[in-house]
Formats: C-alpha cells, structure tokens, sequence
C-alpha cells in the first residue's frame, strides 16, 4: 500500500472489524447480492490499480470507450459509438450523447480527451500509463461527441486497450487544488458504470447501488455489498450461514466440499491464467550454470507431471496440462510446438547427457497455490534436482528477480482476460523486463515486431516463430491453464463467461 493511501485512510480505518457480520441475510429479500473478497479493495480507481478484485470492481463502477464481447472477444460499442482510422495516425472516436457521470453531469469528448492525456502524462503515475503510452501521443476534443486520437506508434491492440484498460474521468478530476491528487477518485468515486457508490470503507466493504441514469441496460440487481474478508474459512462460514451469496478463487477441494450443499452451488469456469517455470537460460544469476543448457531445461520440462496437476490441484474441469508459454486460446498461441510429454525417465538421461547424472542443487522461487510448487519440486526432484523452494510473498519475489538473485522461479499470469498472445510476451519477452531470462534477441525481435503492425497475418507469423523457438530452447516449464472456481448461492444466477473475468454485474436472482 502507498504511503499516500496510508495518510487518506489512517490506522483507525485499515484495523476496522466488518461492518456485516455472520447472521445478516444476503439475497433477494432485500435485493442485496454481498459478496466476499480475499484481497483488501483499498482504491476503487482503476487508473490506479491491477489486481483482478479492482477489476471486478471497475467493471460495475466504470465505464470504458468499448467492451469486449467475452464470447467472441470482438470490440463492442460502449460510450463510443463507433471509431475510425481517418488516417494512419489518427483515430476518430464518435461518442454517445446520453452518458451520465454518477454526480448527473453529462459526458462529452472533454472528458474523454481529459482522462487520456492524464493517463500518459509522464506526472500522473496512473498504472495504465506504460500500455497506453505505447500508442497515444495524444486525445484532441473535435466536438463534443467527437475524438481524435493521435498515435505515437501504429499498435493493433488500440480498441482492445480502450477496452480493457482505462475508465472515464470527469474533465479536471485529478486537478481540483494547485497540486494533482492522484487520490482523487479513491474513495470519492465518481464513474459512469452501472452502479454508483453508495458508501466506501476501505479495506472493509464497499456498498454500491444500481445507478438509474446508467445508459446501458439496467443491471437486474439493486444493490452489491463487496466485502474484505481475508480468511477463506470465514468466507466459508458466511456462505454456509447466509451471510454472502458469493465467493470466488476458491480452493478446488473446498468448492467441492461446500459446493455438495442443496443450497450452495459449486460454478467452474474457464480462466485465461496460466502458470509456469521461467529458467535462467541465459545465465544472468549463474553464468555457465546448469540451466543454461538446453538439455536441463528440457529435462526439466520432461519431469512435471502436468495433467495430474492439472487434474488434481487446479480441478474444475476447466485446468489442462499446457505446452506453450500463453494460453492454447490466445491469439497467436500456437500449438504445433515441440512437447516434452511427462517422461521421467527422459528427464534423467538428459542431465546426464548435460553431465549431471548426480543432479544438482537449485533455488526454485514460488508465491501462488503452495499444493502446486511443491508438486513441481516433487518432480523434479525425482530426476535428481535437489530443490530449494524459496515460497515467499510476490513483492520479496519481485525483488529477488529485479536484483537478478533468482535462477528460476513459478510464475503465474491473466493476461487481463485477453485473448492475445501479446498480453504476456510483451512482459516477460522484452529486453526492458526482468521477467525475461532467455537472453534470445530474436525472441525479443518477434515479439516487438508483432506490436508494430496491425497486419493479423504477419502477428500471427512472429508469434508463431517466438513460441515455437521457446518451446524448442525450453526457455520456460509451461505447467497448466487455471479453472476459475466459485461458490455462490443456489438463488443467485451468475453467468461465467469465457475470458475468466468474474461480471457481478450480470448477476440476478433465480
């Protein structure tokens, strides 16, 4: 957390107990849907935020330029009503005429144009800042209904990055004194989203109401409570009491047990998430070292039983053995790669081959579902890898990777629910990142080049070619896709959509 979040909420806010406790009815008897989150919702901007608990939240809060159907993952009109390329720089975004900020004032184009030159201003520190600023050089008001887009750099992930990425702002909303408060719309949260805040104790529970004014259709549900409740056993004993109707990233085996209830329902859907090994194949940690022979990488990715991980602790369903460094569904994810089926045997002639028939010792980093790492330790070290598992917190990880101290560790990425190779190569196969370890420049030159055309064809053939040689090379341990497991009421209708993103939303009651 901040230190400027720490000074807004102060000790005796962040220690306050749950304004709904055990016994408060949730359900249709008050229209109120309460639902529970692991993860503190401190900041309701989500110019200022990422983690998937604000993107819930931003998705019933705000609104973007465009949405992305989750079925056919194609842009859809959303305040915009339609755009153009009027030229090969510039962008023309026609607005609707009837959007509302939750405080009654109309929208125009000052205030699209407002929030995105905000969003790459080198001062505003807004998290969409590094994506947006790829593209936009800058937002220029036509008319009211009407902006010009004008681009830094030819990108094909233009619509998809406005839709996926930056709610609108009221025009001057960071700039209220003689300072910017990038604070501004933390607590006093003011979008155009189809529902309005009610009441915001962060760290606590947010209370949302369905906003009348809200131009799109009408949500079927009156009111949301979103709690922080940290502990999934006290998640557990709410949804068995009544307390919530909903919870999600739920543990498979405590779905399954809880979800045998008449009254609670067990949902598992798919997830764009996947989960890996990055390998120091260039030896940044460890000159020389073992990783940087292809055939311990390769050994390595013959000794992880994926499926059975797959099968066994991800569950639902919805979780596979993967072999690629994205998503099977993910645009220019190809899947005619090499494999390295779970072969065991495989994996120890080839450390002998690479001259270690005895193994070797390795520090193998983790952060996210425990059962999983110490699978994979498990088989590795049955081919002779002595593991040290370092589970530690993503920021210590973080840490150790930016000071260049870890030769391999588990990662995990959502892509942000998009269906394109280009949402996780462009971070972990980039000369800028330290998520990169391959040390492969022409990795790095096909994944650049795939950004800078929007001809479909010619991404698709740079990506082709850096999956391919990543999977060839062994850069990576791809391990499994996630399933996305939830427990709800039984009287609750929540639908799952294909991209994983969780849409309270479009929720109603049974």
């Amino acid at each position: 957390m901040t230190a400027r979040l720490h000074r807004i909420l102060g000790p005796a806010v962040l220690a306050a107990g749950l304004a709904f406790g055990p016994g408060v009815a949730a359900g249709p008897e008050d229209d109120t849907l309460r639902a529970a989150m692991t993860g503190e919702i401190l900041n309701l901007d989500y110019l200022y935020t990422t983690r998937r608990e604000y993107i819930i939240m931003a998705n019933m809060t705000d609104a973007r330029l465009f949405n992305m159907n989750p079925e056919t993952q194609e842009a859809e009109p959303s305040v915009a009503t339609s755009y153009e390329f009027i030229d090969d720089m510039t962008v023309e975004v026609k607005l609707r005429d009837d959007v509302r900020f939750h405080d009654g004032s109309l929208l125009t184009a000052a205030d699209v144009a407002y929030t995105y030159n905000w969003v790459i201003d080198d001062g505003s520190e807004s998290h969409a800042q590094t994506l947006i600023s790829r593209w936009l050089d800058r937002a220029e008001v036509i008319d009211d209904q009407t902006v010009h887009f004008h681009l830094a750099a030819v990108n094909p992930l233009i619509i998809r990055d406005m839709a996926q990425r930056v709610p609108l702002r009221k025009d001057g909303s960071y700039h209220q004194g003689d300072e910017p408060d990038f604070d501004a719309m933390a607590i006093d949260h003011i979008g155009v989203g189809p529902y309005r805040v009610a009441s915001f104790n962060p760290g606590v529970e947010a209370v949302l109401e369905r906003f009348d004014d809200y131009f799109g259709d009408a949500p079927a549900i009156e009111n949301i409570v979103v709690r922080t409740i940290p502990d999934v056993g006290t998640q557990q004993a709410e949804i068995m009491a009544g307390g919530i109707n909903w919870m999600f990233n739920v543990p498979l085996d405590v779905a399954q047990n809880v979800g045998m209830r008449p009254d609670i329902d067990h949902l598992a859907g798919p997830d764009l998430r996947i989960s890996f090994i990055v390998l120091d194949a260039a030896g940044i940690v460890e000159e020389d070292g073992p990783l940087t022979d292809v055939r311990v990488r390769r050994a390595m990715n013959h000794a992880v039983n994926r499926d059975e991980i797959a099968e066994f602790l991800m569950g639902g369903g919805a979780s596979e053995g993967i072999h690629t460094p994205c998503h099977p569904v993910q645009f220019g994810c190809v899947q005619d790669v090499m494999r390295y089926e779970y072969d065991p045997e495989r994996g120890r002639e080839l450390l002998a081959e690479a001259g270690y028939p005895d193994g070797f010792d390795l520090d193998l980093w983790a952060y996210r579902e425990r059962p999983v790492s110490e699978a994979v330790m498990s088989d590795l070290e049955a081919i002779g890898i002595n593991i040290n598992l370092r589970y530690v917190q993503l920021e210590s990880l973080n840490q150790a990777r930016a000071a260049a101290e870890i030769p391999a560790y588990i990662g995990s990425w959502g892509s942000g629910g998009v269906p394109d190779t280009a949402l996780i190569a462009r971070v972990h196969f980039s000369d800028t990142s330290d998520r990169h370890l391959s040390g492969d420049s022409e990795v790095v030159e096909w994944v650049m080049a795939a950004e800078q055309t929007a001809d479909q064809g010619a991404r698709a053939e740079y990506y082709r070619q850096a999956v391919t040689r990543i999977a060839e090379q062994a850069y990576w341990v791809p391990l499994v896709s996630y399933t996305a497991n939830y427990l709800v009421t039984s009287d609750l209708d929540f639908p799952l959509d294909s991209d994983g993103v969780p849409r309270l939303e479009n929720s109603s009651w049974r």
